[in-house]
């Protein structure tokens, strides 16, 4: 880095380091809870926000020497083994509901035209008994379908959290090894210097430490959402 960005950037940690501990000592003190996947976080200390303690970094690798680093999340979610793996399987769920939807849609369809076709022949009584069970099955099928999309979305958050708190030690190594103060997220900087950013360099450990990472099951995301188990189509 020229010696003009150096200054900028040391500047820029003087102004941002009171701002980037207070925010994450308050992040520390706040209650856990469940919500959107972490990002990243670590203190000056090298300790993840986590609070799983950095491991020694490799020594023998010249690397640039500098307090503030950006990272891309989202990058480096999407292109790591574990995010790639992740999208993958969530993809062919997403599918899978979708042909599955189409599938129970034709054949409420044809049990709705079946009842219609019947209902000239039918004691009225008869015919609104029948189709007032009908209504209520086809409520509880689109209630049991949609339960199982947003169990696909919780599946994807879940994911992100996994990898993230996973990924924590890995980014307070990251910073130790470059002197660095704090990790901002690049995607919150208009601008920045191509050589503080190191969302290739956390893919690479990430592949290498964490692999494709391992995933939670569709059903267990279903039972958090505290609704039961799905409505069944006709038989």
């Amino acid at each position: 880095m020229r010696g003009g960005g150096q200054r900028a950037m040391a500047r820029l940690a003087q102004g941002c380091c009171t701002l980037t501990l207070a925010l994450l000592l308050a992040a520390g003190a706040a209650p856990a809870q469940e919500g959107p996947a972490p990002e990243f976080g670590l203190g000056a200390s090298g300790r993840a926000v986590t609070g799983q303690p950095a491991t020694s970094f490799p020594t023998g690798t010249a690397v640039p020497q500098v307090p503030i680093l950006t990272l891309n999340d989202e990058e480096l979610f999407e292109q790591s083994a574990w995010g790639t793996r992740a999208e993958a399987e969530i993809d062919v769920a997403a599918a899978g509901l979708a042909a599955e939807n189409r599938r129970i849609e034709a054949q409420l369809l044809a049990e709705e035209k079946s009842l219609t076709d019947r209902r000239p022949s039918m004691d009225p009584a008869a015919f609104r008994a029948e189709a007032d069970a009908f209504d209520q099955r086809v409520t509880g099928i689109r209630r049991a379908q949609d339960l199982k999309a947003r169990a696909i979305l919780r599946l994807r958050d879940a994911e992100r959290r996994a990898f993230f708190t996973a990924a924590a030690p890995i980014l307070s190594e990251v910073m130790r090894r470059h002197g660095a103060v704090a990790i901002l997220n690049a995607r919150a900087i208009s601008l920045a210097d191509s050589q503080i950013d190191v969302t290739d360099e956390m893919v690479a450990l990430a592949d290498q430490r964490l692999g494709p990472g391992e995933a939670p099951e569709i059903s267990d995301a279903i039972e958090a959402e505290g609704e039961g188990a799905p409505a069944r189509a006709a038989d």
